[in-house]
Order: structure tokens, then sequence, then C-alpha cells
């Protein structure tokens, strides 16, 4: 049985953010819905330890009939994912098992082939592997065995650490991979053992949503003639593909910033340290563009990015203190927290909306939570 929700309620004022601007956020998803930009959505956000605000909105599902979406509803987080899928890592490296610096090769030997040899976690980590468009099998999600194999076989696109370039599956299958050579375990079970579950989450956030679960996941769209289908089957919700398959609710979510936003610390659990914390979460690309996200310096850290002093930023708000760190879902989501006011915000939806839209109403989304700090 999954342990209690981590996080006590408390009034915005209480917390001091100023329940105006949050009225004014919920009147703009309340727009967007009206629109049609998406048919649900859900939005937590937490201060110091506590709940100050979730809402759910919409729909669920719309075909073949419209459900309405729920507190408890999960939603498809896609590229969110990836920050779980370090802490597994983040974890390994704390209890001496990895380090950053260690080859891949070190604990998937067959990764050395088509001249990967030297590719560390920590190139890995910050998208500069030089496999950004790999990808394993869908057979593979069953099987990994088999995807550890395709993993390995993964070939080189350009040198490793001379560019730095969005890998949207690929870095995170081997990160997996990497786990479970290191731990024996399948990576998503390590993932809920080792971290969701010892926080409290174990019901809010999945990696691999079990079958009697899956009732309560929304479908996902996008737009007509996206590169991508939609994918709302069974398979997709069990696999929890490590850089894009995690589900979870908006409360789960800014809880596990909450716990990030503390050094490592949820309600005086300790998962990792103060120490740790700190240093996945520094700014380990500067002012290097990231050049699969449209030329955007995205200020890598080991899982999230973080906000820096430029003038482009993604997701994370204009307004944001420089430090605020985080990750989104592709053309639907975003979380974060700011360590130094010790905010979190999740924002999830339902739709795979394209840019310029999608990332100018996450501009407006967070600068209203950061607005609301005083």
């Amino acid at each position: 049985m999954a342990s209690p929700y981590p996080l006590p309620k408390a009034d915005p004022s209480e917390l001091g953010l100023n329940p105006e601007k949050i009225r004014l956020l919920e009147a703009l998803i309340e727009s967007h819905i009206a629109e049609g930009r998406y048919p649900g959505a859900q939005v937590a956000i937490a201060r110091n330890g506590r709940l100050a605000f979730t809402r759910t909105f919409g729909h669920a599902k719309v075909e073949p009939d419209k459900i309405t979406a729920k507190d408890d509803t999960l939603w498809l987080m896609f590229s969110n994912t990836k920050v779980l899928t370090l802490s597994g890592i983040w974890a390994l490296v704390e209890d001496g098992v990895l380090s950053f610096d260690d080859p891949v090769a070190m604990h998937l030997p067959e990764f050395a082939a088509n001249g990967k040899g030297a590719i560390t976690l920590f190139q890995v980590a910050t998208h500069q592997g030089g496999f950004p468009s790999a990808n394993t099998s869908r057979e593979s999600w069953t099987d990994h065995e088999r995807m550890r194999a395709e993993v390995c076989n993964f070939s080189l696109e350009w040198t490793p650490g001379s560019r730095i370039f969005y890998h949207p599956r690929a870095a995170h299958l081997t990160l997996a991979m990497v786990i479970e050579a290191a731990t024996g375990q399948d990576y998503r079970t390590y993932i809920r053992d080792r971290v969701l579950a010892p926080l409290g989450l174990g019901d809010d956030v999945f990696m691999g949503v079990p079958a009697g679960e899956q009732s309560r996941c929304a479908d996902i769209h996008r737009p007509a003639g996206a590169n991508e289908p939609e994918d709302n089957s069974a398979a997709l919700r069990a696999a929890g593909l490590p850089g894009s398959g995690g589900f979870g609710t908006a409360r789960g979510m800014a809880a596990f910033y909450q716990m990030l936003a503390a050094g490592g610390r949820l309600n005086g659990i300790r998962i990792f340290s103060p120490r740790t914390i700190a240093f996945v979460t520094s700014d380990f690309t500067g002012e290097r563009v990231d050049e699969g996200m449209a030329g955007i310096p995205m200020h890598r850290g080991l899982g999230p990015h973080s906000r820096g002093t430029g003038p482009r930023i993604r997701g994370l708000g204009g307004l944001a203190n420089p430090r605020t760190f985080g990750h989104g879902g592709v053309g639907s989501s975003y979380c974060w927290a700011d360590p130094t006011s010790g905010v979190s915000l999740a924002y999830l939806t339902n739709f795979v909306y394209p840019d310029p839209w999608h990332s100018a109403r996450l501009d407006r989304v967070s600068n209203l939570v950061h607005a609301a700090i005083e």
C-alpha cells in the first residue's frame, strides 16, 4: 500500500503566496481550455514542505465519451521523466556504486561498440553523448535484455563532448540500462523503491503504471498531422520509458521538487544529501547553446536545467531566480523548483502543443507563480 501523500495543505497566503496571482493562473488555464488548446490540465504549487494550491481542469478523455479529470488523474509527463531517471543515478553515486565520471562502458562493456568506449555518464546526462537520434524498438519495452543490446549498439553522430544536442530518448535509455547493470533490478523498480516510495509518492508518480491503475491515466492528444501518432496504449503506460514515459499527478511532482528545493529532504526523510542536490542542479553548460532546443542555452545540470541569467529561457519563466531548476515535457508540461524561495510548481496537460504558443504559455504560467512569491 502506498504511503499517504507527504505534503500537508496550507492556505497560499499563509505561505507568502499572493492569492490574486493564483486566481489569475486559474483564469489563464480556464481560458486555454475554453479556447480548445487542451482538453484537461492539473496544476500544483507548494512551498516549504506544504501544498499551497492544486486544481484539476477539464477532461482526462474526450472519446468515445468525455471523462472529467480528477485530482488523482495521472498525466503522461513526457520528458519530465528524465529527472526521475537521473534520480536513480544520483542515488547510486551517493551510495558509492557509480561516479558521474565513469565511462558508460565500465558498467555496460558492450556499449564500447561503435567508438563509444570513452563516453561518460556526465556526458550522457548533459546531452553531450553524441547519439541524439538513437532509440530502441517497441519490442524492447517488455524485454530489457533486448533494450540493453540495442542501447549498446547505438552509433555516434558526432564526437562526444563537442556539442550539446538534446537526446530525446537515447541518453536516458542508456542511463536506465546502467541502473539495471549496477543494481541487478529493473530501473523502474529501483527508482520506485529508492526514491518515490520513501517520499510517499508511490501512488502519485509512476515509471510504469500497473494495470490496476491505468484507468486513472488521461489520454494524450497531438495536433492533426503530428510527426508522432497518439499512443494511449496499455503497453506505453506500462513501459515507463526512462526519457518520456512517466505518469504522475501535479501534486506528486510538486512534492518531488519540494524535496529537491529542500536539499534532498521531505518531511524529515532524507533521500539525498544537500551536496548531491547542489551538484546535480548546477549549471554545467553555461551559455553554450543546445542545438536541439532552437539554439537556446539550456544551462544543463545532471537531470534538471536551470534559469541562468540570459534573456532566453525555456519553461521556467523569465521572472525566475537564476537558480530555479526543472524540466518540461514536450509541448505539454513543466515542473520546477526555486530553492531561494522554497516554491515548486507542477503544470501538466494532455495535449502536445507546438511552438511558439507552447513556450509562450509556459512563460506566462511560470511567471504568475514567480509573481505570487512575496
